[in-house]
């Protein structure tokens, strides 16, 4: 704690109540000058200081720790380290633009991938002819929304939470009191269909006649998932408008995925409301199939919501969650930790998530270190999902949760692992083009910030050798 520089978010926290340095000195029981040291990051943060601005401001301590620096970090050097810019900027400069001005470098990363997103969809729409304005698609938009916010939309989950409470669910008939809670609430009648009737097709809502009609291949848990999920547009619909509100969303087909995500939060909250849920993951250290047999839901639904849970003043583990198929492509990332998904240059195949594949239901465990030092613990598996059928097409995931490996002693998982060991961490990184480690053997790119070092007369192990940083 005594070296806990933290000057850039204890002025911008400032700022935002709009008090002075002088006011703030007085509240905090310290002189100007010595604020002004701490806000200058020439005098770190002690423990008494720290516990006098929680009580000030009413934020965890958690606000004030490294974890957000990380991640901003990681994702700034993938924003400037870009052969295209032109312009060569080191790593301490990265660090300090991350650490003083942390809202320039936001701006920064927002402008980095608004120009990708339109460089990407122009290529890919040479040719077309929808009309469509160029920039992200609908769906990578909502993905960074819950990015950005960690994952943790709290006005939902209190009202999850609520609706749990009031309905007294249970794993058992949460599905009964749902449907029930619909029809006297909303007068909807809940019905089922059958796939052939409607392929494809999890639940469809007929607001005219007021009737839901849920798949009749969906077991129990996934129906209570969805008449949830209704039930978070029949009675939040403002709070939900609201919220997308907050992001800025241009076009309406955003704006309605970004609804359903929302509403999707809003039924896993209900179905493992956060304080019940929380209590069950320390209970059980974090075993992610038990808490599935508890609260009767699946296994990507769990990690989901464990990733999820960082409500103030009772936080659990913070987790990274991601979902990828046999190709790579990432369909999921949440991450309440520092650890930073790439957007650019795929991912690394020495990451478990992808050997989940060759042992499909098998739970993975891997330590891993990052290019700046930091070790995580991840858990990886696979899931199937197949429309009932001969000849059916399936679908299948690996999932990924990781934390970083000082909260590895807290998940059942670590169990028989020498976590002191920094021996047993695989060495994985961001994205080949952005990656740091030059000799690494399984690189699908050379490093953007880095020129080849091509000799004719040598050859090496790793497929692109390159030249020495003039900064070592």
């Amino acid at each position: 704690m005594s070296k806990l520089l933290v000057g850039a978010r204890l002025r911008h926290l400032r700022e935002d109540r709009g008090l002075s340095q002088a006011e703030l000195a007085r509240v905090l029981e310290i002189s100007p000058s010595y604020l002004n040291q701490i806000e200058r990051d020439r005098r770190p943060l002690t423990v008494p200081v720290l516990l006098r601005l929680t009580e000030t401001f009413g934020v965890d301590p958690d606000f004030f720790s490294a974890h957000d620096t990380a991640r901003l970090i990681a994702e700034l050097r993938e924003a400037l380290l870009d052969d295209t810019l032109g312009v060569a900027v080191s790593r301490t400069e990265i660090s300090e633009l991350a650490t003083s001005l942390p809202t320039v470098a936001r701006a920064l990363i927002a402008l980095r991938r608004r120009h990708r997103d339109v460089v990407e969809r122009t290529t890919a729409l040479i040719g077309a002819e929808d009309g469509r304005e160029l920039g992200a698609l609908p769906h990578e938009q909502v993905r960074d929304f819950f990015y950005d916010r960690q994952n943790h939309i709290a006005p939902l989950d209190d009202a999850a939470e609520t609706l749990a409470s009031d309905l007294d669910l249970a794993p058992g008939d949460a599905r009964l009191k749902l449907a029930r809670a619909l029809h006297e609430r909303h007068g909807v009648r809940v019905g089922t269909q059958p796939v052939a009737a409607a392929p494809g097709e999890l639940r469809r809502y007929d607001p005219r006649t007021r009737v839901l009609r849920l798949s009749d291949q969906l077991r129990a848990g996934q129906q209570a998932f969805q008449l949830a999920t209704q039930l978070a547009f029949l009675e939040h619909d403002d709070l939900l408008d609201d919220i997308v509100a907050t992001a800025g969303f241009e076009d309406d087909d955003t704006r309605k995925l970004a609804r359903i995500g929302l509403a999707h939060y809003y039924a896993g909250a209900t179905l493992m409301p956060y304080a019940r849920f929380h209590a069950a993951a320390e209970e059980l250290r974090y075993d992610i199939e038990r808490l599935a047999d508890r609260f009767g839901v699946g296994f990507e639904a769990v990690c989901h919501r464990l990733s999820t849970l960082q409500r103030p003043r009772l936080r659990g583990v913070p987790f990274s969650f991601v979902r990828v198929d046999r190709a790579g492509n990432m369909s999921k990332r949440q991450s309440a930790t520092g650890f930073h998904f790439s957007r650019s240059g795929g991912t690394c195949p020495l990451w478990n998530v992808y050997e989940a594949f060759t042992t499909p239901g098998r739970v993975l465990v891997q330590i891993a270190q990052m290019p700046d030092g930091r070790d995580y613990l991840w858990i990886a598996r696979t899931v199937a999902r197949k429309r009932t059928g001969y000849g059916m097409p399936a679908k299948t995931f690996a999932l990924g949760l990781g934390c970083e490996l000082r909260h590895a002693h807290r998940l059942v998982y670590a169990r028989g692992l020498d976590l002191s060991d920094r021996a047993l961490a695989t060495p994985i990184g961001t994205g080949c083009k952005t990656c740091e480690r030059v000799r690494c053997p399984q690189r699908a790119f050379p490093p953007v910030d880095r020129r080849l070092d091509v000799d004719e007369n040598r050859s090496t192990f790793a497929p692109y050798a390159v030249q020495r940083r003039p900064d070592g």
